[in-house]
């Protein structure tokens, strides 16, 4: 983990990458909500999307692919994931 304690929990909601290594490392964070977790993860998966979606318009991604390790992390916190009903696009939408 980047930072030991999270104090600031909008800047994991707006960037979990800045303050979170791995997807791991929300489970492990101190001091936040099994809900805010949850939400960390469920928008660091949009942020990876995104990032797919520039990849695939050759565009240069910064970050490795973790999509796996988020929704690993998001069944262990029991977290709803729906793998039967797949979104038609990587955003998400419809």
């Amino acid at each position: 983990m980047k930072h030991q304690g999270i104090t600031d929990i909008e800047k994991a909601l707006l960037n979990p990458a800045s303050v979170f290594d791995t997807p791991e490392d929300v489970l492990h964070a101190k001091g936040i909500s099994r809900e805010q977790k949850i939400e960390i993860l469920r928008r660091w998966e949009y942020d990876q999307r995104q990032l797919q979606v520039a990849e695939e318009e050759n565009m240069a991604g910064s970050q490795v692919n973790i999509l796996g390790q988020i929704r690993k992390a998001l069944r262990q916190l029991d977290a709803e994931i729906n793998s039967e009903h797949s979104p038609s696009t990587k955003h998400g939408g419809i």
